[in-house]
């Protein structure tokens, strides 16, 4: 428990830096280039730098990991859950059909007191 909640704050404290450094790049460029062929090819450069999209692709992943865990946190307390009340039902179930042998066995016994007593 102590370590689940040490990583997740941990990736919390990583994306909040990740957002601090997230900055808006630069006025896009745009590059015409006339083929051969007659065909028109558009290229755009946003100024992002390969750190820039790299740090966009960590931001996206350790919000995937922060998902991820919540789910299965979620999906470990229906687990457990179900579990609890499967055990009492087998619990009530168990003790309903003891005190139901148990009040047969006693009523046998009172049935043979009673012929010995007759």
């Amino acid at each position: 428990m102590k370590k689940s909640f040490l990583m997740l704050a941990g990736l919390a404290l990583f994306t909040t830096a990740a957002n601090a450094q997230d900055v808006t790049p630069a006025k896009p460029k745009t590059e015409v280039e006339v083929r051969d062929n007659g065909t028109v090819k558009t290229t755009t450069k946003t100024g992002k730098t390969n750190a820039g999209a790299a740090l966009d692709n960590t931001k996206d992943a350790a919000g995937n990991v922060l998902h991820k865990a919540g789910h299965g946190v979620k999906r470990g307390a229906q687990k457990t859950g179900h579990v609890v009340k499967r055990g009492a039902q087998k619990t009530g179930h168990a003790v309903k059909s003891g005190a139901q042998k148990t009040g047969s066995t006693v009523k046998k016994g009172t049935q043979k007191l009673e012929a010995k007593t007759e």
